[in-house]
């Protein structure tokens, strides 16, 4: 029984550590950039867009399909930069649980 008890103070453990680190997800920011820092994207928590900055020499009349070019590639680049971030904190707060598929418990990166 002594083993069980342990076991279960440490799944409790886990449990907290992954809710802590879904509550840092919330909170972290990426940036992405295209076109040589032409256009920036800045994105939080699960990929909500919080800034778009676009260098005025884009704003001229016949641009407008190289600048949506370049707003989805900068979107990409910050989603890519969020996730990986996302990722490693998911897969911190799993610890050596991380990578396991166990019956009743959510898929842990």
């Amino acid at each position: 029984m002594k083993d069980l008890n342990a076991l279960m103070q440490q799944a409790q453990a886990m449990q907290q550590k992954l809710q802590d680190a879904q509550a840092k997800m919330t909170e972290t920011t990426s940036e992405g950039t295209s076109g040589g820092g032409l256009v920036m994207i800045a994105l939080k928590g699960p990929g909500e867009i919080t800034s778009v900055k676009i260098d005025d020499s884009l704003l001229v009349p016949g641009e407008g399909e190289i600048l949506a070019d370049l707003i989805v590639a900068a979107h990409a680049d910050a989603k890519r930069k969020l996730d990986e971030v996302n990722g490693d904190l998911m897969r911190q707060a799993a610890g050596p649980l991380a990578g396991m598929n166990i019956p009743g418990m959510p898929k842990l990166f």
